[in-house]
């Protein structure tokens, strides 16, 4: 699994969400997490929850991952389900050493009664792919819901630290998996 800090990120409208954009955007031919700081604002066509729609999913400034993999073909909704849930306790573990307590709902991430994060999983044909992003501010996200912001409770300065090690220990999660897969005698 390869990581891309995408330095020069812009806005998700959703449509990154789409399968192989790391290839298309990247050129990179692996299963990857792609992170960047940026807005985001999803257009009515690029949702993919049924709960969403009709919902404004936007904020000024946030921490994106998206995450593909190409492991299972078709895609299989239930892994990667799980997947996205590894993602978020991987990233709450990380927060608690930058001293941001947080709960947990399903895979949404808290601090108090503020969300934290938005994250959505989905499959194709091809891949299985996640979205999750911090609130870095709170400015821009919907006025309907509560959120929190990583610059209310954390040193803003480590945020690339932090975008950097949520990613690279997903990415030790999962290769750990596979070495434990190819180590196990089955029968």
């Amino acid at each position: 699994m390869q990581y891309k800090n995408w330095q020069d990120g812009n806005e998700y409208d959703g449509s990154q969400i789409n399968p192989s954009w790391a290839f298309q955007e990247f050129k990179i031919k692996d299963s990857t997490i792609v992170s960047w700081i940026g807005p985001m604002n999803i257009l009515g066509d690029n949702l993919i929850d049924f709960e969403d729609v009709g919902l404004d999913i936007k904020g000024n400034k946030m921490l994106h991952f998206i995450v593909e993999h190409f492991d299972e073909q078709p895609g299989n909704l239930r892994l990667i389900y799980h997947r996205q849930r590894i993602l978020v306790m991987i990233t709450r573990d990380i927060l608690l050493k930058y001293g941001v307590k947080t709960t947990q709902d399903g895979d949404d991430i808290f601090v108090g009664d503020g969300k934290l994060s938005v994250s959505i999983a989905t499959a194709s044909i091809s891949s299985m792919k996640i979205h999750f992003a911090l609130n870095i501010t709170i400015n821009g996200t919907p006025d309907d819901v509560k959120t929190a912001s990583l610059e209310d409770n954390m040193d803003i300065n480590n945020i690339k630290q932090l975008q950097d090690e949520i990613a690279t220990s997903y990415i030790n999660f999962m290769d750990d998996i596979e070495r434990d897969i190819t180590k196990t005698k089955v029968f």
